[in-house]
């Protein structure tokens, strides 16, 4: 398994002191965020992408582009890139050249984002999420695999003769996760790529991400990827942490109270109670964590959201001490305990080369999906 950490980017104003850091330090903070992950032994770290107020990552492809040049092993992802009202042309160019600038330490989550006015701001239309974005990722796909594509569809002009450059490093493009808070279409656009699907259960009750991940997992298999087992899943979460629990949550309450995301609406004890939300000791932490297998059964990905709600710099940095140190080597050992040895780890790209490399592993089977670009919307 792989753990991490994912930032939304977001400028907020620390409700114990008053004082909003300004986009040059929260741009600073979170690059000083992923190199405090790798030192401390974390897999990933993950940003969101945003174009407007209060988030600062509109570019994530600059920011790990800049973080690749001071790590040697962190896994580089986004925890969101808008296929919507990004071209797909300029997300397989921009990624491939990360991947190249990474050595292959990249992959990227797909996903529609929470702004409604993106759209217009981008020139598309609000009411056709879900089509753009099985569109626009249909046509990703091939501009990663094929090298001259001719296309045609209703979002975008069409293509003649066109290569994307650089090529996927390898010949392997970036993984793809497919990210979703609501949207089973989106669990059946994973599955029908055979691509992994993330569900990021921040928000939520369990019971509805077990529905989407059931479905993701029935239908990846229905695909003839493999077994419902062995589809892959990453999933999201919430900590804060303190060695004693009750000063975690003393610590931790005005900034959920006062969160853009949450704050001013249930209680902390509500939230905690009803999603995966853990504040307390890392034991709690490592506790309800442990309890996602139970409910979603064995998965590859494990992100938190460490860096919200105006919490200081030096406080993120002290908990990504605790999840490193505490929590994450203990989830290690303990995830790994009893895990089938069909079920496959989170995917880099020496695993993809390899397997790329591998013909007799990879032979079309009977349900495999056509490739004229085109996917089903729905189950």
């Amino acid at each position: 398994m792989q753990f991490g950490i994912f930032s939304v980017g977001d400028v907020t104003t620390d409700p114990t002191n008053g004082r909003t850091p300004t986009e040059h330090e929260r741009i600073k903070a979170m690059v000083a965020i992923a190199l405090k992950a790798e030192e401390v032994g974390l897999d990933v770290f993950a940003t969101g992408e945003h174009h407007n107020p209060p988030f600062v990552p509109s570019s994530p492809t600059t920011m790990l582009g800049y973080i690749a040049a001071k790590t040697e092993r962190l896994q580089l992802s986004t925890a969101t890139t808008l296929i919507t009202t990004s071209d797909p042309v300029k997300i397989a160019e921009d990624f491939a050249m990360l991947q190249h600038l990474s050595n292959g330490r990249v992959d990227v989550m797909m996903g529609r984002g929470n702004t409604g006015p993106v759209y217009p701001w981008f020139g598309q239309d609000i009411r056709q999420g879900i089509p753009l974005a099985i569109e626009n990722y249909a046509l990703l796909h091939r501009l990663w695999r094929e090298d001259v594509v001719d296309w045609e569809g209703r979002f975008r002009t069409p293509l003649q003769g066109f290569t994307s450059t650089p090529r996927p490093l390898d010949g392997v493009p970036p993984f793809v996760w497919h990210g979703s808070i609501r949207s089973p279409e989106i669990a059946e656009q994973a599955a029908y790529y055979g691509d992994g699907f993330f569900a990021n259960n921040i928000f939520w009750p369990k019971e509805h991400f077990m529905r989407l991940i059931s479905l993701y997992r029935q239908r990846y298999a229905h695909y003839g990827h493999g077994t419902p087992e062995q589809a892959v899943v990453g999933l999201g979460g919430q900590v804060f942490m303190r060695k004693n629990s009750q000063d975690a949550v003393r610590e931790f309450r005005p900034y959920f109270d006062n969160a853009p995301v949450y704050g001013h609406g249930p209680s902390l004890e509500e939230f905690t109670a009803e999603t995966p939300l853990t504040v307390g000791s890392p034991q709690q932490v490592i506790d309800k964590t442990l309890e996602f297998r139970e409910f979603f059964g064995d998965y590859q990905r494990q992100l938190f959201l460490m860096d919200h709600a105006g919490l200081p710099l030096k406080t993120v940095l002290e908990q990504l001490d605790l999840l490193g140190e505490e929590v994450v080597p203990v989830l290690r050992e303990e995830f790994a305990k009893g895990r089938p040895a069909e079920v496959p780890g989170a995917p880099t790209h020496a695993s993809l080369l390899t397997a790329k490399n591998e013909p007799a592993k990879n032979e079309p089977t009977a349900n495999e999906p056509a490739t004229d670009g085109s996917a089903p919307v729905s189950a």
